[in-house]
């Protein structure tokens, strides 16, 4: 864990996500000391699709690749690239299902994290934190939900 003196940087990265945009400093600070951070060449995997999953990751610096593996080929595809401000893994900390892509860096990059286990204990002890985060959650996961479709609606044809 990150502790107590927190880096300025720190607060003011996260105040700046939109899945925190509903949280305060005060608020940022109870969250991050119980985040951990990680650093990762190009080329280094973070979680490997099918794996099972319990962290959220967020991206202070560098890339990310989004690969999934196509059913005709058996090859990865890769879905999207992530940057900075960014964030994977959201629904791992929601529900027990496997991991449902691959992440590998692009770059060098620096991520922290927030273990399901962490989230449970801020739900627990800090409830009204704990909601906020939830609804930034959902909110995020909605919106990726809705883009998913607009594109999807390109590849599908029309039923009449």
């Amino acid at each position: 864990m990150l502790g107590n003196n927190l880096p300025r940087e720190m607060i003011d990265f996260f105040i700046n996500l939109p899945l925190f945009e509903q949280i305060n400093a005060e608020e940022v600070k109870v969250v991050a000391r119980h985040m951990e951070s990680i650093d990762l060449n190009a080329g280094d995997i973070l979680f490997r699709e099918s794996e099972k999953g319990n962290y959220v990751f967020f991206i202070k610096e560098g890339q990310l690749d989004v690969l999934k593996k196509s059913e005709t080929s058996g090859s990865n595809v890769t879905l999207a690239t992530l940057c900075e401000g960014q964030s994977i893994g959201e629904m791992s900390i929601i529900d027990d299902l496997p991991r449902s892509a691959t992440i590998q860096a692009r770059s060098r990059t620096k991520l922290y994290i927030l273990s399901k286990s962490a989230f449970d204990m801020i739900l627990s002890k800090h409830p009204k934190i704990g909601i906020k985060l939830l609804k930034g959650i959902s909110r995020l996961l909605t919106r990726n939900l809705r883009e998913t479709s607009i594109r999807l609606a390109d590849y599908i044809p029309p039923l009449s």
